[in-house]
């Protein structure tokens, strides 16, 4: 028998103090993916001139190439390398994961 696996991506956003949490489902994970979800997260949480926001978010290479567009009002904030214990929405995964029962 072979099994045949459709991948989803899961970016989740998640506010440190108040845990409001923007999910995205994407297809695939690359910059221009990357780029959408970026834009789609500014535009949900209103981010722009008047509310700026810090996105601290680990070192993906998608994360940090050149080609990255960064909407107006995002600030990206790379961890440490290996500090997945630092990042805010480390947490949320458990809550995404399939689990056998």
């Amino acid at each position: 028998m072979y099994h045949r696996y459709e991948w989803l991506y899961l970016y989740s956003f998640v506010h440190p103090q108040t845990g409001q949490t923007e999910w995205f489902i994407i297809p695939r994970v690359n910059i221009d993916w990357f780029n959408l979800v970026l834009k789609s997260f500014a535009k949900a949480i209103g981010a722009g001139k008047n509310k700026i926001v810090l996105l601290v978010l680990d070192r993906a290479g998608w994360h940090m190439s050149e080609k990255v567009i960064v909407p107006e009002g995002i600030y990206l904030e790379p961890l440490p390398a290996y500090s997945p214990e630092l990042q805010p929405a480390e947490r949320l995964w458990q809550l995404s994961d399939e689990h056998d029962s």
